[in-house]
């Protein structure tokens, strides 16, 4: 599992696929979502705003991974 650090209280769905190069811009979220499977905490999400927060874990094929708090982690 891949630790995915972030520095605030939470991220959506959307800006943690285009942090990690699944999408081009968050415009491309919505579609994305609709036409793939990405699971948070193990359930079918398709709501590009979902927030994301410490503990959470997405998955999206092969990859997963754990949403980690740190306060000194560059956004």
């Amino acid at each position: 599992m891949i630790k995915f650090k972030i520095n605030s209280e939470f991220i959506t769905l959307g800006q943690f696929l285009k942090a990690n190069s699944y999408i081009g811009s968050g415009g491309e979220a919505k579609f994305f979502l609709l036409e793939n499977d990405v699971f948070v905490n193990r359930e079918k999400r398709t709501e590009r705003g979902k927030k994301l927060y410490n503990g959470d874990q997405v998955s999206y094929g092969k990859d997963e991974y754990l949403i980690v708090y740190d306060k000194k982690a560059s956004s």
